[in-house]
């Protein structure tokens, strides 16, 4: 299985037309039809299916879309890190980074990084934990940047030295905005919003086993679209504070939980992993900072 049979694959799936994807590869449409017959009979299973609408995948053709285009950007990684072996000035890092206000220290040594390698690219994807220990497990980023203790025995780790407050986002015209803090029994009844991860770890570490009782009517990975919710009485947000535009001129607040609710952040990267030249000056400059910090 070649790289180049792997991209043709992968922009047949993308446009769904042999022809289309032939103009895009530069290809004859015979070349490229020929070298998906030779790709299904190297796996043995049927990749594509005819319909009124052009080509769909097969359920194999699915995964091996999701494998392929794992593996082209390892390669281009890796291409990518060759080509800035001899480039002090520059090369590119990938971060998978958890939602905090606390990637403002990130944010920090970046800038002040980039002003010795101008030339440095830093590639930036959100999600939760889980999502981006994912893509660091696949190899697919060099760094993860995530809100919940690390596992030590498979990652290292750097501690951020701010933690980040919970709170509740409401809407300022709402009666409870009136409270300088929240405690448990203020949520009785309420549609409450909130990320998976929160609810299964941090809520739980506040209010114990009166998390049980409390009502999720959704939950968010991104605190934005969750106030969106909350603008639309579509209930309340339990996140961090300073995610949301929650100041003087907007109509959301953000009230604290009583008692206090804070949530570490740390910046991971896989045990045993080998840097690329500019990842491990990125992450020796992190190191310098957080510990002046």
């Amino acid at each position: 299985m070649e790289l180049h049979t792997l991209r043709s694959f992968v922009e047949i799936a993308r446009s769904g037309n042999m022809t289309r994807a032939a103009q895009a590869l530069h290809l004859s449409q015979p070349t490229l039809s020929k070298q998906m017959k030779e790709l299904e009979a190297e796996l043995g299973k049927k990749l594509f299916r005819r319909t009124s609408a052009g080509l769909s995948l097969t359920e194999e053709g699915a995964f091996l879309r999701r494998r392929a285009e794992d593996l082209l950007e390892m390669a281009e990684r890796t291409e990518a890190d060759f080509r800035a072996l001899d480039e002090l000035a520059g090369g590119e890092v990938r971060i998978g980074c958890a939602e905090s206000y606390q990637i403002q220290y990130l944010a920090r040594t970046i800038r002040r990084f980039r002003t010795r390698h101008p030339l440095f690219r830093y590639h930036l994807t959100s999600g939760n934990t889980e999502q981006v220990t994912e893509r660091l497990d696949r190899g697919l980023i060099d760094f993860a940047v995530i809100v919940q203790p690390p596992n030590l025995d498979r990652y290292n780790s750097l501690a951020i030295p701010e933690a980040d407050t919970w709170g509740l986002v409401l809407r300022r015209e709402d009666p409870l905005a009136r409270k300088t803090a929240i405690r448990v029994e203020d949520l009785a009844g309420l549609q409450l919003i909130c990320s998976a991860q929160g609810m299964r770890w941090d809520i739980p570490r506040w209010c114990g086993e009166l998390a049980d009782t409390l009502n999720l009517s959704g939950t968010v990975n991104l605190a934005y679209n969750g106030s969106v919710f909350v603008r639309e009485g579509l209930g309340y947000l339990l996140t961090f504070d300073h995610l949301v535009d929650t100041g003087p001129g907007s109509d959301l607040c953000f009230r604290p939980l009583d008692p206090v609710l804070e949530t570490r952040m740390y910046v991971i990267w896989k045990k045993y992993q080998v840097l690329s030249p500019i990842a491990q000056r990125l992450l020796e400059a992190l190191k310098k900072d957080l510990a002046q910090t």
